[in-house]
Parts: structure tokens; C-alpha cells; sequence
């Protein structure tokens, strides 16, 4: 991390008078941020403010699929590199930083209609502006509040942008990302693309079938950059009879593998369903009324004596997992009976269940946890966070199994406590039935550039360190997204290999959000303009 006036890095050519007056008669000079100044907005809030990295030279905010077309076509005339952002807000990631310095950031917060809200099927219809506020406000407005829809802890993000990224949302659609379904999508050279059934035209089944005929496409548009997504059908629920969100304490530290045991066999019996979250004391600890938003992170590490004593102070246990129950009524009690009986092989735990809220009970949901699993958004997290605290995740992706689990959770809080001396922040998420994504967050003081470096690097530390026990990263931050790609190598690299084809065949001028999670043109690849050494 530097703060000189030339940071190092891939960095794209100065953006010419001529293309931002092009650009400016497409979208109006009120949509085109030029000064650093306007620009700072629209940068990664947690990266250090002296460090120009991964700066922008315009953000510019279409407001429909047609002015897209229009900006990527200007793009390829001029050899610009674009990168997208729908509401920018994928914080400990990047946020809306670009990887190549001097992109044209592109910002969907102004295409932010939900474009169709289907009652009898349960689905709807976004740009990729839509915040999680925004489609709830739209069901309720519309009188559809009794249709829901799974959502992460914080509800400023980006409904499309979230899912893109693979985001963990909670609610049964939750689970494998089970949320998006037909795509609108504008490709590198401006044409527009309808996914699965959306490619007949007309096809009443676009976002009700997540297929079609042939390759089935909308994978290729998830975390990669060979198109720009300008609307997707999003799979809502309907309110169920019965909704009881439920905490399980874990008292012990040594209790986790078998925790982990335990919650994969109940969702293999479909007891538990969604993504339930298992965090350890500090991070769940900050979650309840009376420490939210407690800062623990960036100091040293507590000692066991001081972890005690926050989990006998916040009640929480060493691990903790937050998860609820949706259905009828007899459903919901059966399966609480299930969960009571199967954690009471955990010495000393609890099961809170403070209520099962009916149909019409949802209005009087209060908490952060109950409101969160019930899709309904808040800020509740963040409102209470001083402005200066950032973080970096680590998140690499572990089978379902107790010793699987415990090995990593370990070798991760060594790394973690020893190496960087700082606090080990954990939230384990059973995404599947069979599958788990192990997020370390580290937290620093988004003013000091030490402490931003020494997360940084200890994020580095442990992609390479966890990479070679064979695990991977599910996301990865701008700065190590080609760290993290490296892990993939199986065969020389012949997943790398693959992908660069790809992006060489659709996006032969490489303008797409070139270097995103480690995918590079063939022009920044033979000439050594990425973190990694040349590959032709």
C-alpha cells in the first residue's frame, strides 16, 4: 500500500476529452463524475484514502439497458476499461473500486425499478440498482407484504449485485443461491442477451425456469465479467403460516465439531433449512441489543480468560448459531422438538426460542435477529459501527463435517492470533447440505494505513497458507483476487486456461471489468500488466 501519486499496479491510459464528451451525450453531464472529489464517493471505504490503487477516472450512472449499450460501445471504441457496480456496497471485497486503476466505473444506483412484482408465481423482476429496501418497500406498497424474500444482514446492497457476487442471504431460497432466474444481459460489444427461456422471444417461463435449451448460461454471468446483468427475476416466498427464529448456544470452544455434526444432519433431514450462521463469541456477541456493534477486532487478541467473559457477559456461548424455522404451525413445533432434542448432546447448550411469530404477527418483529431471517432489511449492524472500522474476509468454502470444520476454524485462528496478533472474528455459514463457507473477518482502523496493510497482508497470508491444506476462496478481495485465483490450479491451471477463453471470445478488447477474481484479457496477460508474473 503506497501513497505516492503512481501506485503500483495495472492502470489503464488516460480517458480522453473525447470519449467523456461521448459519454457525457449518452447519459447527461449530471451522470458523469470526473474530480476526484465526486469520485471519492464511489470508492472502497475500508481501503486506506491516501492510496489511489484502484481508482476510477469517471463513474457514470446509466438509467436504462439502452444507455448501457451505448457506454460499452463507446468503451470498445476507445479501448476503456469499464467496471461495473450495482449499488457498490460490497464492502471487505472492494466495494465499487475497480481493479484496473483509470476504469470507467459504471454505477447502476440510478436503474433501480423493480420492474414486475408476479403475485401468483412469487417472483419479481429488478434492475440492478434495487436495494433489499427497495423490493421490500415495493411488496409492501404494492399490497404483496405477504411475499418475502431471503436477504443478507445489511439492506443497502444491491438485490443483483449481492447475488452476482454469491452472497449469503438466510431465508430458504438462501440456500445454493437459489434466488436469481432469468437475465438480461448486455455483452462486451453492446449486444443485449436474454438467458434460459428469455431467449424466446416472449416465453411467459423466463424467470420462472432457471434452464433452457442447451448450455445453461446464467453461471457464467455470476462472479465473472464477460456481461453486464441489467435485470434478473428474483424468487420470492410467500409469508408462512408460522416463522421462529431460533438461537443454539455452543458454551464451549471445543463443542464445535460437534456442533458442525449436528446442524449437517439436521438439514440432510430437512429439519433446518436456509442458511443458518454460526459465529463465534465476538462476532455474535455484537449482534444482541446490548453490546450491537461492540468494536472487537483490531486489537490485540483476547486471551481465553477475556473470551470467557464475553460470553458469560453476552450470554452467547463460544459459538452460537443463529438460524429459524418456516412453515405450518405443526411444522415449526415438530422441528423445534427436533433441534431441542438433537443439541441437547451438546453439554451445557440452550436453545432460545423467545416465540414463533404467526402470519400476522410480523409486524411486531423487533430484533435485528428476528427481522433478518424474516426479510425484513435494516442497518441495524451498521448504524452502530463508528465510521472508522473497516474489514477484509477471508472465506474459504469446507464440507459439512465436524473435523473438516475444526481443522480449518484452527489452522485460520493460529494464522490469525500468532502471525498477525489480532483477533480471530469467525461467522461459519452451512450454505448447503453439505458444504459450509468459513468467513474470517479482520477488522482495522480505516485511518491507519498500518493497520490497513497489516490486514491486507494477513488476508494474503491466509489464502496462501489455507490454499495449500486445498482450500479456496468462495469471493475474494480486489488486491488478492489473483491470489486467490492461483489456488484453482489443478492441472497447470487448466480452469484459468478455460475462462481466459471465454473472456478472449466475448470480450475480444478486454473492457470488461478486466482482472475480477483473477479472469484477464490476452492484452493484460502478454504484456505482464497484472499482480502476477506474464502468461501467454
Amino acid at each position: 500500500m503506497t501513497t505516492t501519486s503512481e501506485p503500483p499496479g495495472p492502470a489503464a491510459e488516460p480517458l480522453g476529452q473525447e470519449a467523456v464528451r461521448r459519454l457525457v451525450e449518452i447519459v447527461g453531464a449530471d451522470a458523469v463524475l470526473l474530480s476526484d472529489d465526486e469520485r471519492d464517493t464511489y470508492r472502497d471505504p475500508y481501503w486506506f484514502q491516501g492510496d489511489r490503487t484502484y481508482d476510477s477516472s469517471a463513474v457514470v450512472f446509466p438509467t436504462s439497458t439502452e444507455q448501457v449499450q451505448a457506454v460499452l460501445r463507446v468503451a470498445n471504441e476507445y479501448r476503456i476499461p469499464v467496471w461495473t457496480s450495482s449499488q457498490g456496497r460490497n464492502n471487505g471485497y472492494g466495494g465499487p473500486s475497480p481493479r484496473v486503476r483509470g476504469s470507467v466505473l459504471i454505477s447502476f444506483r440510478r436503474m433501480n425499478r423493480v420492474l414486475e412484482i408476479n403475485r401468483e408465481l412469487a417472483y419479481a423482476v429488478v434492475e440492478p440498482g434495487v436495494r433489499w429496501f427497495d423490493l421490500y418497500d415495493a411488496l409492501k406498497d404494492s399490497g404483496n407484504e405477504d411475499l418475502w424474500c431471503s436477504i443478507p444482514d445489511i439492506g443497502w446492497g444491491s438485490v443483483i449485485g449481492n447475488s452476482l457476487d454469491n452472497g449469503v442471504t438466510y431465508g430458504p431460497n438462501g440456500s445454493d443461491f437459489q434466488k436469481i432466474c432469468g437475465m438480461e444481459v448486455v455483452l462486451a460489444d453492446g449486444e443485449l442477451l436474454r438467458t434460459g427461456m428469455g431467449a424466446v422471444p416472449g416465453n411467459p417461463s423466463w424467470h420462472v425456469y432457471p434452464r433452457g435449451l442447451g448450455p445453461v448460461l446464467d453461471p457464467l454471468f455470476t462472479q465473472s465479467n464477460y456481461g453486464v446483468v441489467t435485470r434478473a427475476g428474483v424468487w420470492l416466498q410467500r409469508r408462512p403460516q408460522a416463522y421462529a427464529p431460533v438461537y443454539l448456544t455452543v458454551p464451549r470452544d471445543d463443542q464445535l465439531a460437534q456442533a458442525v455434526d449436528i446442524i449437517r444432519e439436521l438439514r440432510l433431514d430437512g429439519v433446518i433449512e436456509g442458511v443458518p450462521n454460526l459465529q463465534n463469541t465476538i462476532t455474535m456477541s455484537a449482534q444482541f441489543p446490548e453490546l450491537l456493534g461492540e468494536f472487537m477486532g483490531a486489537e490485540g487478541p483476547m486471551s481465553e480468560d477475556a473470551l470467557e467473559e464475553l460470553a458469560a457477559r453476552a450470554g452467547v456461548g463460544r459459538w452460537g448459531l443463529r438460524t429459524a424455522l418456516w412453515g405450518d404451525l405443526p411444522v415449526v413445533e415438530h422441528r423445534l422438538r427436533r433441534i431441542r432434542e438433537a443439541w441437547a448432546a451438546v453439554e451445557g447448550s440452550r436453545v432460545d426460542h423467545p416465540r414463533t411469530f404467526l402470519r400476522d404477527e410480523w409486524g411486531e418483529l423487533s430484533t435485528f435477529m428476528e427481522k433478518v431471517q424474516a426479510g425484513i432489511p435494516s442497518m441495524d449492524m451498521m448504524d452502530v459501527l463508528p465510521d472508522f472500522v473497516g474489514h477484509i474476509g477471508f472465506s474459504p468454502v469446507v464440507p459439512l463435517t465436524g473435523g473438516e470444520v475444526r481443522r480449518v476454524v484452527d489452522v485460520i485462528e493460529r494464522l490469525v492470533t500468532e502471525r498477525a496478533g489480532t483477533n480471530f472474528v469467525c461467522a461459519i455459514f452451512p450454505i448447503n447440505d453439505r458444504s459450509a463457507i468459513v468467513v474470517s473477518s479482520l477488522s482495522f482502523d480505516t485511518r491507519d494505513e498500518k493497520q490497513v496493510r497489516a490486514a491486507v497482508d494477513t488476508a494474503k497470508m491466509l489464502v496462501s497458507e489455507v490454499g495449500a491444506l486445498g482450500y479456496g476462496e468462495y469471493r475474494a478481495h480486489l488486491e488478492f483476487m489473483d491470489l486467490a485465483a492461483d489456488q484453482y490450479s489443478f492441472n497447470d491451471h487448466a480452469y484459468r486456461r478455460f475462462v481466459e477463453r471465454i473472456k478472449d471470445a466475448v470480450d475480444p478488447n478486454g473492457i470488461l471489468s478486466p482482472g475480477r477474481h483473477g479472469v484477464w484479457p490476452s492484452a493484460h496477460r502478454t504484456l505482464g500488466l497484472t499482480n502476477g508474473e506474464t502468461r501467454s
